[in-house]
């Protein structure tokens, strides 16, 4: 999508408000002993409440209203019957639906106990999502997002998920430009616009370079044992710093 108008923007905002209180409200939830379909369950109850549709519902029929997952599990694990326990790894994943507008973000944490290697992930993937994101801007080319993931993630000693990417957003869950890769592509020749509306989100972790998919049809996961962690916002391209439209 590219931003017209200051009501696409403030349409941007309000379900980027949402989507952040949805994510808040849940992480602020988690109790060890709950399931991720008890969890599940109150993002629907927000969402409702906040008059906001679950994206991945309405557009792909996911069977849940946000994708939660544990552990080694990377991506769109489906709520159910797991119960959470103490020192496991969350990712909590929201996007959603208001007015014609689309938002997306997702936050990592760790239950407690906390184990000082996860909570160092996890922080700095967040650190890793901020630094590219106050870096772009309108006339730069597509491909620096994944150049940056990639030099932040380095710096860190982790390794970048390479086969799980940002993407356009705005009036649809998915659109132009529909993969952004998370490390550099020099033939990719697209370039960032004022207006443009994309999803910033790496995937970093302590090992593996890539997810593999589980026979649900669903849930990515690592091929070994290691942790990853994700962060992303929604934001709009500007000739300055990005607006980020999924904040509280």
């Amino acid at each position: 999508m590219i931003v017209e108008s200051e009501k696409d923007i403030e349409g941007l905002r309000e379900i980027g408000r949402i989507v952040a209180r949805t994510i808040k409200e849940m992480r602020e939830a988690v109790r060890p002993g709950m399931t991720t379909k008890e969890l599940d369950e109150l993002g629907g109850e927000l969402l409702r409440r906040y008059g906001a549709n679950s994206a991945p519902k309405v557009t792909y029929q996911f069977p849940g209203y946000t994708c939660i997952s544990l552990n080694q599990e990377a991506a769109h694990g489906i709520p159910g019957d797991r119960v959470i326990r103490e020192g496991d790894v969350v990712n909590i994943d929201v996007s959603a639906e208001k007015n014609g507008y689309y938002a997306d973000a997702g936050q990592s944490f760790q239950v407690p106990p906390y184990d000082p290697k996860i909570v160092r992930l996890c922080e700095y993937t967040e650190q890793t999502m901020m630094n590219v994101i106050k870096k772009l801007r309108h006339g730069m080319k597509l491909n620096e997002v994944g150049k940056l993931i990639q030099q932040e993630a380095a710096l860190g000693g982790y390794s970048v998920v390479r086969n799980l990417c940002s993407h356009g957003i705005g009036r649809s869950l998915h659109e132009y430009p529909k993969e952004i890769e998370p490390v550099y592509n020099k033939h990719d020749k697209r370039m960032l616009k004022e207006g443009l509306v994309i999803t910033v989100e790496p995937f970093l972790s302590t090992g593996p370079e890539y997810v593999v998919g589980m026979p649900d049809g669903w849930t990515l996961v690592l091929p070994e044992p290691g942790y990853v962690a994700q962060y992303e916002h929604t934001i709009i391209i500007t000739k300055n710093e990005p607006i980020i439209v999924t904040l509280p």
